[in-house]
């Protein structure tokens, strides 16, 4: 084994995987749904080709529709209490193979932690086969001292316990016995690690068996290589992609220059099937941190595919017109569309809606005009669009959808209201190729399901804030809704604004409820907490629910203005801080959760403001502090 140089016992003779020999798969799954994802169903589809028999264990609780797709997958379903994590999901297989184990020559223990193949199984199965071992892992990680998790000794070299292979010799063993007799009780992710992954891989060695990594760690780094280089990986021909890569904090990956957008990219180049990937990350990983870790944001016109005239998208442009002399920039901004489109217009009462059928009565349309006057404005646009186009939305039959209104922001300053009428309408609706490059996207991106501008930060407090008092209604209205996507801690993603491109199908959340216009009250319950505002929040979660992700669309003018702000001002935030932004996220943070930073990180803040030419004679100072301070905690 790779940095594992142990004399192996006389009689322990590794062998290779004989010809014709028999596998068998324990594949442990847990959604928080109890359902199962279809990139699940497309892995153990592919490992029959490999494995004679697949056990499904399922930590938790199963739907009627998650029973169905394993039913067709797997040999057994085994569904457990959600206990022990994937370990004592291996444990409970193992336990119900009982004397049937002894009928393979080899056992695999994988779990649902990522996608693959990303290519092909077999060339991976050809070449550990062939090898002379007692046991073989996918990947591996390197010895880490003091342990991470303990803060004294070491983490050992081991295999990662989300994929290892076991031959017959040493699943047949009394050590392979008594260790799954013996398994402690393990009530959280870090015991997972110490008290079996980190222990596997040593303890087995150490009894003399042999073992192998398929894909060993890249660089001489501390690192969990699998999750920080998975491009690097899957050119390699690993075909595991781990998910981690994608839910991960986004500063910690920034911090590691980890883009995982690249492994996304190189998965793509090996033949996987991506909405697949899509659909899993889109139900299961908060929007704003897919957003960034992703890196779903296109600046249009772009490097996408171009738009395709021949698969004209049926679209329909929804505009809710309060201000009526908005009504030709409106009409103008629709105008940039490719092709043709209908047009809904809501306006606020039946009158409005008169002026507006005569203003548009010569305007050249590509497609049917309606014009409604909407029940009720207490809800303004949102309410317009929820209620009085329903059926538009729902029953219309359209591939895309196009939100806008006549957007003023009297109530904000002059500069920062116009400043977000344009951040909304050039972003959305900039100009001919922006708005074709946009369609392009849904066009070549199937679970593409809504496009938006960035979160608005000229003029505005959004950023870290712009949840306002609204999260807590947000979180309920989710649970009534049936959304149980991930909720963004910091700022959600959200069209702010509520302006937006959309496939229909994506907002069904939202559309397959019934709203009144008594659930969004008067005038004076549009305010943060009220529905509406609520309501604005939600689309990029509703669209989650329905297995859609969110893309963020800007044009390369509004960059050059938006970077070049929020540089600077992310610049002078945190200069007067140490070490990098990762770290100094963390240190706020701190500050945040009832002041637990300490008194050397404030007095080193102060020192390096107010002296910076005593910053490196600082730095040594509070280092030293800070080492005895772990010093003194670690002796108690």
């Amino acid at each position: 084994m790779k940095t594992a140089e142990l004399v192996v016992e006389p009689g322990r003779e590794a062998q290779s995987f004989p010809e014709g020999g028999k596998r068998v798969l324990i594949y442990v799954v847990y959604d928080r749904r109890g359902d199962v994802e279809d990139y699940i169903a497309y892995a153990l589809d592919n490992l029959r080709d490999h494995v004679d028999t697949i056990i499904a264990v399922v930590n938790g609780v199963l739907t009627e529709r998650g029973r169905d797709v394993l039913d067709k997958v797997a040999d057994r379903v085994l569904v457990r209490e959600n206990r022990g994590f994937d370990i004592w999901g291996y444990k409970d297989g193992i336990d119900a193979l009982g004397e049937d184990l002894s009928d393979y020559d080899e056992l695999i223990l994988a779990n649902d932690t990522w996608y693959g193949p990303v290519g092909s199984f077999a060339p991976v199965f050809d070449r550990m086969d062939r090898s002379r071992l007692h046991f073989w892992g996918m990947t591996d990680h390197v010895r880490v001292e003091p342990n991470p998790f303990t803060n004294d000794g070491y983490l050992a070299y081991h295999l990662q316990s989300y994929w290892l292979a076991v031959r017959k010799e040493m699943f047949q063993s009394p050590e392979w016995r008594a260790y799954w007799r013996d398994l402690p009780r393990m009530d959280s992710y870090s015991d997972a690690v110490a008290k079996h992954e980190a222990v596997f891989t040593e303890r087995f060695t150490g009894f003399g068996f042999v073992g192998e990594v398929a894909f060993p760690t890249l660089t001489d780094r501390i690192e969990n290589h699998a999750v920080l280089y998975p491009a690097q990986l899957v050119e390699q021909g690993c075909p595991t992609l781990k998910r981690r890569a994608f839910f991960q904090w986004p500063p910690y990956l920034d911090h590691l220059g980890v883009i995982g957008k690249w492994g996304l990219d190189a998965a793509e180049r090996h033949g996987y099937p991506m909405d697949l990937i899509w659909t899993d990350l889109a139900r299961n990983v908060a929007p704003h941190t897919l957003n960034a870790d992703a890196a779903l944001l296109s600046v249009l016109p772009g490097d996408q595919p171009p738009y395709d005239p021949s698969r004209p998208m049926r679209t329909v442009v929804i505009a809710h017109v309060f201000y009526e002399d908005m009504l030709d920039e409106i009409l103008a901004r629709a105008e940039l569309l490719p092709g043709d489109f209908d047009l809904v217009v809501t306006a606020a009462d039946e009158n409005a809606a008169g002026r507006i059928r005569q203003a548009l009565a010569g305007w050249q349309a590509r497609g049917s005009i309606e014009v409604r006057a909407v029940t009720s404005n207490n809800g303004r646009d949102q309410s317009a669009f929820l209620i009085d186009c329903r059926d538009v939305v729902r029953n219309g039959g359209y591939d895309l959808l196009v939100k806008i209104h006549s957007k003023r922001s009297p109530q904000d300053a002059s500069n920062a209201a116009g400043h977000f009428k344009a951040h909304q309408f050039d972003n959305l609706l900039g100009s001919t190729e922006a708005v074709a490059a946009a369609v392009s996207l849904f066009q070549h991106e199937p679970r593409l399901g809504i496009a938006y501008p960035p979160m608005v930060h000229v003029g505005y407090g959004t950023i870290g804030h712009a949840w306002w008092a609204n999260r807590p209604a947000f979180v309920e209205m989710c649970a009534h809704l049936g959304i149980r996507v991930p909720v963004d801690e910091g700022s959600p993603l959200a069209p702010f604004g509520s302006m937006y491109i959309a496939r229909p199908q994506a907002l069904e959340a939202l559309f397959a409820e019934l709203w009144s216009p008594d659930d969004f009250g008067d005038q004076e319950a549009y305010v943060d907490g009220g529905l509406a505002h609520v309501l604005e929040r939600i689309p990029s979660y509703a669209a989650g629910e329905s297995g859609y992700y969110t893309r963020t669309i800007a044009t390369a003018t509004y960059f050059s203005v938006s970077h070049t702000a929020l540089e600077y001002d992310l610049d002078q935030f945190t200069f007067t801080m140490p070490d990098t932004t990762m770290h100094q996220i963390n240190f706020l943070q701190r500050l945040g959760q009832l002041g637990s930073a300490n008194l050397e990180d404030f007095a080193y803040i102060f020192a390096r403001t107010r002296l910076p030419y005593a910053e490196p004679k600082m730095k040594r100072v509070f280092g030293g502090l800070r080492r005895v301070r772990r010093a003194l905690s670690s002796s108690r």
